[in-house]
């Protein structure tokens, strides 16, 4: 990269030799980013190195952008206008002056801001691969949301070692008692329990398990025993054997870009196995 430096300082400097000014022709000038980038990261591939060259004029065109647009919009309207020369046809042109410090400042400014949108899409993009479309059935009943594969998540029945998948409570409200909408995340779970009427269908259902939330101590969460579960990631199936769905009262993402967390779990033994083509599509989250 230093040698890459180099070449550009050196690029620079024939701004003083008139002799040189067909240096400064598109042709030229591409020609000498090509062979920049190619002295700093090298040619692995043809799509790697079409790669870096995006990426490099991205950035520059972004950085000098940010730098122009910064520089104008601190601008006064006379300050705007004395820059401006009008030419003998009648044709308009800038002068730019852009103080050293100014454009130093702003260059590393947009560069960080830059950054941080570039590494706060990518973690999206991974996230993404941690999405399932996961499918509840409870006899005539079948709910199905967006769930997240929580690695930490190791919350089990503790008598039955069942893991136990948390889902939002609203999903649920059309077949839940109606005295219990809104109380879920208000109400401890047992006094829910003990107020359930004879005519619940789901009452054989129930769980109660017990689980340590942050700055809490223990408490109780209701939970419900489905008929099946099926868990779609990235074109694989899973349906497993043993589980559990938890209630929550509240919201699991402020973002609303999933409804459930699911049990680490779940998704170790997939039913049916991705083709090729299928492996390399990801899960498109709406």
């Amino acid at each position: 990269m230093v040698i890459a430096a180099v070449i550009g300082a050196l690029y620079v400097v024939m701004m003083f030799v008139p002799e040189l000014t067909f240096l400064y022709t598109f042709l030229i000038k591409f020609g000498l980013s090509l062979l920049m980038i190619w002295t700093a990261f090298g040619f692995h591939s043809l799509q790697s190195f079409m790669k870096t060259i995006g990426s490099f004029y991205v950035i520059n065109f972004v950085a000098a952008g940010g730098i122009l647009g910064a520089h104008y919009l601190l601008q006064s309207s006379g300050e705007l206008f004395n820059g401006i020369l009008f030419t003998t046809t009648g044709g308009v042109s800038f002068e730019l002056q852009v103080g050293f410090w100014f454009m130093f400042i702003v260059f590393f400014s947009v560069l960080f801001i830059f950054r941080a949108v570039h590494l706060n899409k990518r973690k999206a993009d991974q996230m993404t691969a941690f999405f399932g479309e996961v499918s509840v059935r409870i006899g005539e009943v079948e709910v199905s949301c967006t769930g997240l594969v929580d690695t930490g998540n190791q919350l089990t029945d503790p008598l039955t070692r069942t893991p136990v998948m948390v889902m939002e409570a609203a999903l649920w409200d059309s077949y839940l008692p109606e005295n219990w909408r809104g109380r879920i995340s208000q109400v401890p779970a047992d006094q829910l329990v003990m107020e359930l009427s004879d005519d619940f269908d789901w009452q054989d259902r129930l769980r109660l398990v017990p689980f340590r939330g942050i700055n809490k101590g223990t408490s109780f969460m209701l939970a419900m025993k489905p008929d099946s579960v099926m868990i779609k990631m990235n074109g694989t199936c899973y349906t497993p054997a043993r589980t559990l769905i938890g209630l929550d009262g509240g919201t699991l993402s402020s973002e609303g870009k999933y409804r459930a967390i699911i049990h680490p779990e779940y998704v170790q033994d997939p039913i049916i196995k991705p083709s090729a083509s299928q492996s390399e599509k990801p899960l498109n989250v709406v």
